[in-house]
């Protein structure tokens, strides 16, 4: 019996089940943003790409599949898609501007970057001649900070003693100096990261240029200037 459907089974209506199932995929994505996780635990916070329009494992190009009509709802007014607390666009700019800036002056070329508190980034800023890849590690730093409600530096000492404190280290964290948190009151908001300065001591001068960044937007924090 089992052979008989198999058999009976066209290729219209193989085709026609796929492509249901494919919009029935970006109908649930596109509820909201879109969420297709890359394989490897070291991925970022909301590092999330659509599930079509790039290279599959056999090299070709997903296509897009049928969409429900306002499936996006993308517009213009369309609601925002975190409610997770943290800086203002413009303070995370200003911070990581100052952060960049701080580490130009002392000789550094790096990258700064500034998260909510869910992690995610809402500044990534890169020094003229810096590597580009700085920004993606201070942001692993800056994870370190927003976890830990303490300077990356001082996280990793307590890392290092305490099993209970390493349990709580995630893939995507690079556990070394070189980030803060960023507090409003007693409550983590967020965290500023940087990477790319030299020095004898790993991180540290990463981390003065971040508390550099922290110090220029204090106040103005102190206002709740959040998103």
């Amino acid at each position: 019996m089992t052979m008989t459907i198999r058999m009976a089974w066209s290729a219209g209506a193989a085709a026609a089940a796929v492509a249901l199932c494919a919009s029935a995929l970006v109908f649930a994505a596109a509820a909201g943003p879109f969420h297709d996780q890359p394989d490897s635990v070291r991925s970022l916070p909301a590092d999330n790409l659509p599930p079509f329009a790039m290279l599959d494992a056999h090299g070709n190009l997903v296509p897009v599949p049928p969409l429900p009509a306002g499936a996006l709802n993308r517009g213009p007014g369309s609601p925002p898609e975190t409610s997770a607390r943290g800086p203002t666009l413009a303070l995370a700019i200003e911070a990581a501007r100052t952060a960049v800036d701080a580490c130009a002056t002392a000789g550094y070329r790096v990258g700064a970057a500034v998260v909510d508190s869910a992690g995610e980034a809402r500044a990534m800023l890169s020094a003229d001649g810096a590597d580009g890849s700085h920004v993606f590690v201070a942001i692993r730093k800056a994870l370190v900070a927003l976890t830990f409600g303490q300077p990356s530096a001082q996280a990793r000492e307590q890392i290092l003693k305490d099993k209970a404190s390493l349990a709580r280290v995630t893939p995507n964290m690079f556990v070394e100096g070189g980030a803060v948190p960023i507090r409003i009151a007693d409550q983590v908001i967020g965290a500023i990261g940087v990477s790319g300065a030299g020095g004898a001591v790993m991180g540290r001068q990463d981390e003065l240029c971040a508390a550099a960044g922290l110090e220029t937007i204090k106040n103005q924090l102190n206002k709740s200037q959040l998103k």
